[in-house]
C-alpha cells in the first residue's frame, strides 16, 4: 500500500531556480475529481503515469501511480475533466530533503507551489528561504482542485 505525507507551501521568490538540479515539463489530468478517490493522468517528460489517491486525512494520504505507455496518457487526457494542467517542475535539494517546486503555466501562471515529501508523520525539516505560507491540507492547492 502507498502512503503519501507531503507538506505544501507557496513560494515566494525565484530563487529556488539557483539550486535546482532538473526542470521538467509536466501536463496533466483527472478522469476523477472525487475527494475520496482521484484519479490523474499525467505526462512527465515523456513518460506516461496514472494515479489514484485517496482523501487525505490530514497530511497523509493512499497513493498509487503506475507507468503507462506514453499514446495511452496522451489519449486518456483527452478523456481528462477540464481544464488539463501544465506545469514546469522543479527539484531542489535543501536540508537532506528534495523539494519538488511546481511553476503552473496558463491559466494559474504566477501560481508557485513547493512540496516537501516526508518518510513519517513526526520527521522535522529546514525551511529553505523561498518557502511562504503552509498550504498543506488546504483543499484550494489541490492540484486536482486547480
Amino acid at each position: 500500500m502507498g502512503i503519501e505525507i507531503e507538506h505544501k507551501y507557496l513560494v515566494k521568490d525565484n530563487s529556488y531556480k539557483e539550486s535546482a538540479t532538473s526542470k521538467h515539463l509536466i501536463i496533466q489530468g483527472y478522469l476523477s475529481r472525487i475527494p475520496e478517490r482521484t484519479v490523474r493522468i499525467r505526462i512527465f517528460d515523456e513518460k506516461g503515469f496514472i494515479t489514484v489517491k485517496g482523501k487525505n486525512q490530514g497530511e497523509i494520504r493512499l497513493e498509487f501511480e503506475y507507468e503507462i505507455p506514453l499514446e495511452d496518457a496522451t489519449s486518456l487526457l483527452r478523456l481528462c475533466l477540464p481544464p488539463i494542467i501544465e506545469k514546469y517542475r522543479y527539484n531542489v535539494p535543501y536540508g537532506g530533503f528534495v523539494w519538488e517546486i511546481d511553476e503552473f503555466l496558463g491559466e494559474r501562471a504566477g501560481l508557485v507551489v513547493g512540496e516537501i515529501e516526508l518518510p513519517d508523520k513526526e520527521t522535522q525539516y529546514p525551511l529553505p528561504p523561498f518557502a511562504g505560507e503552509n498550504v498543506t491540507g488546504q483543499p484550494q492547492y489541490y492540484n486536482s482542485n486547480l
